[in-house]
């Protein structure tokens, strides 16, 4: 495929401008050229504001029109999984905003298509591709804290709008579903291994939506132990954290999935303690780079579809250890 790849949206968003058209005109590969809303309307004023050049009438055209290469899926979470095999079927690659699907078995359907299709899928955890991660794992993998003894993260945001789609079961939602997958995430990529969930324990904002939940883990072959808290309204309205423990030292991250505004790396170890600070670039630039790299030149991505059914994976296990279901997908 011949640069630049031509990028078609899903629905009018409110992350696409951060995650698709402002670090689109950075990346030099990547052209978006259409979007479609269930609303015209809206997809219109939408396409005027962000400088999008097309508006299609439905999600179908989008993923059918042979001027798009690629689909970008932000829909709401119980429309990833069928909205991101259409797309595929169609012959597109995709990014697809986490969480990747509505459970496990949903995200193992999407994976299988991707197999057999070739097609690039990533799922768009934009703090993954940002050097402060690449950091984050080089310090624990060096060996500089000893053996890892405990992990904790932390992803509680402030979100007491209870009309969001967030608190929409129906939508899958949730907040194992939202904060709560990179919490999951900065464990197991933090650890390297896939953690079993020990228990979990969940408030919940109206019948079977989590409004707040925590988890304890283990992971295997002496591992360490992690927990990780995760929230959309709870008593503690702001926490994104990571803290990993090990028997020589350990180091504590603020802010790892957005550094780009303000983060801070800090390490104790052998007696001292130092503070590092990446690049504040846009974590969605360097994701942004990564997904043209992977269509345009075969470059491997940080997080495929294997990555996401193992994520989808411990979430569906802390809904059970907390009591609850998984999230089903919501019919299209």
């Amino acid at each position: 495929m011949a640069a630049p790849i031509r990028v078609g949206t899903l629905g009018a968003a409110r992350i696409t401008p951060n995650a698709l058209t402002k670090p689109a005109r950075r990346v030099k590969e990547i052209d978006v050229v259409a979007v479609a809303a269930r609303d015209r309307q809206r997809a219109e004023k939408y396409a005027a504001k962000h400088g999008i050049p097309r508006v299609l009438d439905s999600y179908d055209a989008l993923v059918a029109d042979p001027g798009i290469d690629a689909v970008y899926n932000p829909l709401p979470n119980g429309l990833h999984g069928v909205w991101t095999i259409r797309a595929l079927e169609a012959g597109k690659h995709v990014l697809c905003e986490k969480p990747f699907t509505a459970n496990a078995d949903e995200a193992e359907q999407v994976k299988a298509v991707a197999d057999r299709t070739g097609l690039v899928v990533i799922e768009a955890f934009h703090w993954r591709y940002h050097p402060l991660a690449a950091r984050m794992k080089e310090i624990v993998e060096s060996g500089e804290l000893g053996k890892l003894q405990h992990v904790e993260t932390w992803m509680c945001i402030p979100l007491p709008m209870k009309k969001d789609i967030r608190y929409n079961l129906s939508l899958a939602g949730g907040a194992a579903m939202d904060v709560g997958a990179y919490a999951t995430h900065m464990q197991r990529t933090l650890v390297g291994t896939e953690p079993e969930v020990v228990s979990a324990q969940a408030k919940q904002s109206s019948p079977g939506v989590d409004r707040w939940m925590t988890a304890d883990l283990r992971f295997p072959d002496g591992g360490p132990t992690g927990r990780m808290t995760f929230a959309l309204w709870s008593a503690r309205p702001l926490k994104i954290s990571a803290k990993v423990v090990g028997d020589k030292g350990e180091m504590s991250v603020f802010n790892p999935v957005g550094p780009q505004y303000w983060h801070r790396l800090t390490v104790r170890a052998g007696g001292g303690k130092r503070a590092e600070h990446l690049p504040r670039i846009p974590t969605y630039q360097y994701q942004l780079q990564a997904f043209a790299d992977a269509v345009l030149r075969g470059a491997p991505v940080l997080t495929p579809p294997s990555d996401a059914v193992a994520n989808m994976r411990v979430i569906d296990a802390c809904y059970r250890a907390a009591g609850m279901e998984p999230r089903r997908p919501t019919p299209a």
